[in-house]
């Protein structure tokens, strides 16, 4: 049980943060996207060094690709901007994932309540999708991402973990 309350307050505070600072929790998603794809790129550009010797071509291709990722990297990083020309894309792909979350919930959860926020998941995926349109606006983005968060933490808190202790047995 103090796992899962535990679980269930870090979530509902994640969610707070997320909707109460929207812009900083999309400012925080730009940086580490921007940070991964520069991560990326040097990999790859090592990767050219280290191939060079067994093959030119490959080892260009690989220098080619880590220059690409190296400026994208930098234009993600840190920029609202470029997050929020994407995140169309990403609320398409956000919603997708959603609504995957909430079907395999349904089927790997126990108890009425765990069920329910599942469905309520599965709803915000389909609302995420629709909102796709809206997607300039990283507002949405945050607020949608921060519900769910704290929908699926208030379901943690008050979900009974002996129902699953008493379906295995």
């Amino acid at each position: 049980m103090q796992n899962n309350t535990l679980l269930a307050i870090l979530t509902i505070i994640l969610g707070l943060l997320v909707i109460t600072f929207p812009l900083f929790s999309i400012f925080t998603v730009s940086v580490l996207a921007g940070l991964g794809v520069i991560f990326i790129g040097i990999w790859l550009i090592s990767l050219s060094f280290g191939s060079w010797a067994l093959n030119k071509t490959v080892s260009l291709l690989y220098l080619l690709f880590g220059i690409m990722a190296l400026i994208l990297g930098l234009g993600l990083f840190g920029s609202i901007i470029a997050i929020s020309v994407l995140a169309s894309l990403w609320f398409y792909i956000g919603g997708f994932f959603l609504i995957i979350a909430g079907i395999m919930g349904l089927f790997a959860r126990e108890g009425t309540i765990n069920k329910g926020s599942n469905v309520v998941i599965i709803l915000l995926g389909i609302i995420y999708v629709l909102l796709g349109s809206w997607a300039w606006d990283p507002y949405f983005l945050a607020l949608i991402i921060g519900l769910s968060l704290i929908i699926d933490g208030i379901s943690l808190f008050f979900a009974n973990p002996s129902e699953k202790m008493e379906s295995e047995a």
